[in-house]
């Protein structure tokens, strides 16, 4: 097994891929497409490849699947970019997973929820404080729903040497200005990632941008690395205009129709995938498929957005 980057930290700049898990016609994992789709995230420019995630419906994966997945993102990676993979459920299923990414050679674990209860600071403390025990992975903490943290917890958090980072998808920005300013003062010189993790995080990416939190997993990118790319330049060097051009003709129309039913956060993603061209198959339940005219609405989104950077058929 290839040794985990101990810089791991050191890599995550840039546009973060989160690639749908590609299912054939029978429902079972299609391996072949989802490397394709792998590749050619990579090939775009992704700057890590974050395998069996949420937009990777880690929740429908058999860890057999898991396994397979995150060993073939590894190969096609080839090392170019990490790859980390999701952990969840409880502690004790959270370290089996976290094994599995080992052996198939991922440089880092994206610690998601622990599965349904409402634990209080300290539960969660020592749920990814054992977690983080139990791998030679680094591991980044996702905040949302049932694991929101105060800035005391992030901060013992932080203390551990391979928890390296905060991924928040509250959207709470004054938690995490107390957040960002408690490991400031209490960890000086600790290097600590933050990323912004909202469902279409570049809605949100000029607020995040000013407490200081610039990297972010884009769905986009999934299906349009193009626009997700212009954006991502766009926010990064100031260019505002470009960004809210974007924003105004693309990412909130965007944003509204992922909003008219539960679940589109992952299913038009893996639509938009299979609309540009790569059979990736359908959700699996309990998410359903977006319908036809949200199927017809989410393709003249992504001309209009294409259009927007003078490269769709709606350009000039």
């Amino acid at each position: 097994m290839t040794a985990p980057s101990p810089a791991l930290a050191d890599r995550l700049d840039g546009l973060l891929f989160f690639p749908v898990t590609a299912f054939g016609p029978d429902g079972g994992l299609d391996l072949d497409a989802f490397r394709a789709h792998v590749r050619a995230g990579v090939d775009a420019g992704a700057a890590a490849v974050f395998a069996c995630c949420g937009t990777g419906e880690f929740h429908a994966l058999t860890p057999e699947e898991f396994g397979a997945c995150v060993a073939a993102a590894v190969e096609e990676t080839a090392g170019r970019v990490p790859v980390v993979a999701g952990a969840g459920y409880g502690t004790a299923l959270a370290l089996r997973y976290a094994r599995l990414a080992e052996a198939a050679g991922a440089d880092g674990l994206l610690a998601m929820p622990p599965y349904l209860v409402v634990a209080d600071q300290d539960g969660l403390r020592r749920h990814y404080t054992a977690l983080a025990a139990g791998t030679c992975l680094d591991v980044i903490v996702y905040q949302r729903d049932n694991a929101v943290f105060t800035p005391e917890t992030v901060v013992e958090l932080a203390k551990v040497p391979n928890i390296i980072g905060l991924k928040d998808g509250v959207g709470d920005l004054d938690l995490m200005q107390r957040i960002i300013s408690a490991v400031r003062t209490d960890l000086p010189g600790r290097a600590f990632l933050y990323f912004n993790g909202l469902p279409t995080a570049e809605l949100t990416g000029l607020a995040y941008r000013g407490i200081g939190v610039l990297l972010y997993s884009s769905a986009v990118f999934a299906f349009s690395p193009e626009i997700a790319l212009a954006f991502h330049h766009a926010l990064t060097t100031g260019d505002d205009t470009t960004a809210n051009r974007l924003l105004d003709g693309f990412y909130r129309p965007l944003a509204e129709l992922r909003n008219r039913r539960r679940g589109y956060a992952v299913s038009l993603v893996k639509a938009g995938v299979r609309l540009r061209g790569l059979a990736v198959g359908e959700v699996r339940p309990p998410l359903s498929e977006p319908s036809p005219a949200h199927l017809e609405e989410l393709g003249g989104l992504i001309e209009r957005g294409l259009a927007l950077l003078g490269t769709g058929p709606g350009a000039n």
